[in-house]
């Protein structure tokens, strides 16, 4: 494995960044380009960091076989009945994970489920049998798939909230000892980018209440226009408390994985409308660090070149705002070690 601190990445994002300004010959392939420490602690290049840093494991290779290996590395603390939360996409949709990877690493985690809840807009999940239907459409028939809010809800406490003092989950959240956050990284139309952190914050919310809470919105009078929604710094807050929700009931049983394909600017919630990607894939990482994770998924969005889009949903939905909030909250380590597995 290659080890990488941040302050270590940074300083070849700004080796790269002059070799393209001087048009000079090197294998970019080797190199990471500049990511600005965005929404975060900021490392100044070439300076010694002080603390802790959380590891990030990360491959350029996305298959079975190192999605996998990255599991492997960060599932310690897994164990008795486990919850896979996936964003299982609306119908058709092209950007979702694909089927036959999760099915293998399905298989790897003994005793695993998919878990999912109803949505909040209608559309082809807003009915526990309408997303049943969908689950079908879009392949994930493989192994058991718990619509956790189908039979109802429940209260998780949110510890050192400033919006919430609980949050309403799906009610078999509590059926479950461990959680796998498997996440496809993306953008989003509210909220900027979907990580690892907005799996959870909206994804574990139930249907009805639970996601009007996130989205401050009265769940008996949703304004008919998504603009006249909360969004902004307001969103990402009450996204940043609904996650710790379901992080504090798992405490360190719970861990993550970001897959960085197919990032369209615009979440699997738009099935077959949503915009192409633009970015090329980037890469498969894994963290027992929530905060970790997205931003080290963040800084590799902004080290690649072909970033323009997504950077701008990202930057004009005040989507770094997930970072700042779960930092305050105390969720995880913005500081990381980025550890290559190839």
């Amino acid at each position: 494995m290659h080890y990488m601190k941040r302050r270590d990445f940074l300083k070849l994002a700004g080796l790269t960044s002059a070799v393209v300004a001087t048009g000079g010959l090197m294998n970019m392939d080797k190199l990471l380009a500049q990511a600005p420490v965005v929404g975060s602690t900021k490392l100044e290049t070439g300076m010694q960091s002080v603390g802790s840093h959380a590891k990030v494991y990360f491959t350029k290779k996305i298959d079975a076989k190192h999605l996998i290996m990255l599991y492997n590395l960060i599932n310690e603390s897994i164990y008795g009945k486990v919850a896979i939360k996936l964003h299982t996409g609306e119908k058709h949709g092209p950007n979702i994970l694909p089927r036959d990877m999760v099915q293998a690493l399905q298989a790897q985690i003994p005793n695993s489920t998919i878990v999912e809840t109803n949505t909040l807009y209608q559309g082809d999940r807003y009915t526990t049998e309408g997303h049943l239907e969908t689950l079908k459409v879009n392949g994930w028939t493989f192994c058991p798939v718990d619509i956790m809010d189908a039979d109802g809800t429940v209260e998780l406490p949110v510890r050192g909230g400033k919006h919430f003092k609980t949050v309403s989950m799906g009610k078999n959240i509590v059926n479950y000892d461990s959680m796998l956050v498997l996440t496809h990284f993306k953008g989003h139309a509210m909220g900027g980018f979907g990580g690892s952190m907005k799996n959870i914050a909206i994804g574990c919310a139930d249907g009805r209440i639970g996601k009007a809470q996130v989205h401050g919105v009265d769940k008996d009078n949703l304004p008919a226009d998504w603009n006249a929604w909360p969004a902004k710094e307001a969103l990402m807050e009450n996204m940043a408390e609904s996650a710790k929700a379901t992080i504090d009931y798992f405490g360190k049983h719970i861990v993550y994985i970001n897959v960085l394909r197919r990032m369209s600017v615009d979440c699997d919630c738009a099935g077959v409308i949503a915009a192409e990607p633009t970015i090329p894939d980037i890469g498969i990482l894994a963290s027992t660090d929530i905060l970790a994770i997205d931003q080290a998924s963040v800084d590799l969005v902004y080290a690649e070149m072909n970033n323009m889009d997504l950077v701008e949903r990202i930057e004009s939905r005040h989507g770094l705002h997930q970072l700042t909030a779960m930092r305050e909250l105390k969720m995880g380590n913005d500081k990381y070690e980025l550890i290559s597995v190839d």
